[in-house]
């Protein structure tokens, strides 16, 4: 990556005054996070592009640990004065007289690799050359369908400049580029109403805006409402449920992933506390956060700590082996850090978050052969909204399609319903993973007091009892 200091203003001096001003008070670590971000949208709406928007940002925090304490402030600028001040206030938050697990902070090394690489700079791409792929869209969209009542279509992206320095002398950039198709589409069949959304997100220029783009998203966006329009309410109780591959990764992410977040095992919050090295599910799963996919909207060459991205196995082969961690878990644990410290912005502290989460494919067959061996119960492969308590690991999740499976096969379309269970259970009764491994590209925004991208993915599964809410 590219130096940044002249970008931002500053000189190798400077961080260095920054960071001792930050340990002044005996601190046992200090960063520094600076930030230049551009973010552009496009939207169409109403048959015409009638709406757009620009926005920067630009900053640094630093954050000063102490103990078990954390100062956190940040400027809106790089002015010397200004950032020696946020120093200064992170280093008073941060006094007192707390004391830590023993450990220190290590060099988490650098990357030599990008994950990310770009041709066409969303900056220099105006906002002209967008529209006519969005009115593309939209009549693609409508020439496949004729019940199609609305179209909101919308291209965003970002570029974001970032440098971090910290306490031992480490200095890392990274340049993101982050582009972003999304259409929301309404039907209307008789009196009946649906809707459909899909998406695109990749962390590259604009040349994702391709042909091949531009179609599957159209194809995506009508499929499947033959089956919405007919769909009904099943019968809810207790079944086996067969997740699609792809999107129900989402399901992986909330029910499961949060709950190997570090802080949460490290304050005793999460389920899987005490689960360190045990056996969790059955053997041969493997289930990983994976800041390397290329490309992939979770990836990182670097996460907001300066720690390189990497592939972290959180499952091998059923056998719990390791959190999701940022520089001050790692410390606590023993352990180096796994590259999941993750902001929002410079406005916000770092914390361990997912990047992309999926479990590799299995070796029982495709899909079909999972739904070939249920002799009632119901397939799902789109969700929307969940809730997800971490501690008990108890979530619920609304399911917006899907089939009855009666006899091995698929028969009713279904919509309507809830599939409640608890993360850890649902992994143990996981009986089968097909050879189907999806890795979704939709935009998906995972929040935790504060928001990042992330990518999630599962192949096929076949469980073995879930409750699902029906009549």
């Amino acid at each position: 990556m590219n130096n940044l200091k002249d970008h931002f203003g500053v000189t190798c001096a400077q961080l260095r005054t920054l960071v001792a001003e930050g340990l002044k008070g005996g601190g046992d670590w200090c960063d520094l996070f600076f930030e230049h971000t551009i973010y552009n949208d496009l939207l169409l709406r109403d048959g015409e592009v009638n709406s757009g928007g620009c926005h920067v940002d630009y900053g640094c925090g630093i954050r000063v640990l102490k103990g078990e304490k954390t100062g956190y402030a940040y400027a809106e600028t790089t002015e010397p004065a200004a950032l020696l001040s946020a120093a200064k206030a992170a280093a008073s938050i941060a006094d007192g007289s707390g004391s830590a697990k023993s450990g220190t902070f290590v060099s988490a090394g650098y990357a030599e690799v990008n994950h990310y690489p770009y041709v066409l700079d969303w900056e220099d791409t105006e906002a002209s050359a967008l529209v006519p792929f969005l009115e593309r869209l939209e009549k693609e969209i409508r020439r496949r369908d004729s019940r199609v009542l609305k179209v909101v279509a919308m291209v965003s992206s970002s570029m974001s400049r970032v440098m971090m320095y910290n306490s031992l002398d480490e200095l890392t950039c990274d340049v993101r580029p982050m582009g972003n198709v999304s259409v929301s589409v309404v039907f209307r069949q008789g009196d009946a109403i649906e809707n459909n959304r899909v998406s695109r997100s990749l962390m590259t220029g604009a040349e994702m805006l391709t042909e091949e783009v531009l179609q599957d998203l159209a194809d995506r966006a009508v499929a499947g409402m033959d089956e919405r329009f007919a769909a009904r309410r099943p019968k809810g109780g207790r079944m086996p449920v067969v997740m699609g591959a792809g999107a129900s990764g989402i399901l992986l992410h909330e029910a499961m992933g949060h709950a190997f977040e570090a802080d949460f095992n490290r304050k005793g919050q999460s389920i899987f506390t005490d689960r360190m090295g045990k056996r969790i599910c059955r053997k041969g799963i493997n289930i990983l956060d994976d800041g390397t996919v290329m490309h992939s909207r979770g990836a990182v060459n670097y996460d907001d700590e300066g720690v390189p991205g990497q592939k972290t196995y959180m499952v091998t082969d059923g056998v719990l082996t390791s959190y999701l961690h940022d520089r001050i878990s790692a410390k606590w644990y023993g352990v180096m850090p796994t590259g999941n410290g993750r902001r929002e912005s410079f406005r916000y502290n770092p914390i361990p978050r997912m990047r992309a989460t999926y479990m590799e494919s299995g070796c029982d067959g495709s899909v079909q052969d999972l739904i070939a061996s249920v002799k009632k119960g119901i397939f799902v492969d789109q969700f929307a909204n969940g809730q997800v308590k971490i501690g008990e690991g108890d979530f619920t999740f609304y399911v917006k399609s899907g089939f009855l499976i009666e006899d091995g096969r698929l028969t009713m379309p279904v919509k309507d319903l809830n599939i409640i269970g608890n993360g850890p259970e649902a992994l143990a009764d996981i009986e089968a993973v097909a050879s189907d491994l999806k890795i979704d590209e939709s935009t998906w925004t995972c929040g935790k007091e504060q928001s990042v991208p992330v990518s999630c993915g599962i192949p096929s599964v076949l469980i073995s009892k879930l409750t699902v809410g029906g009549e």
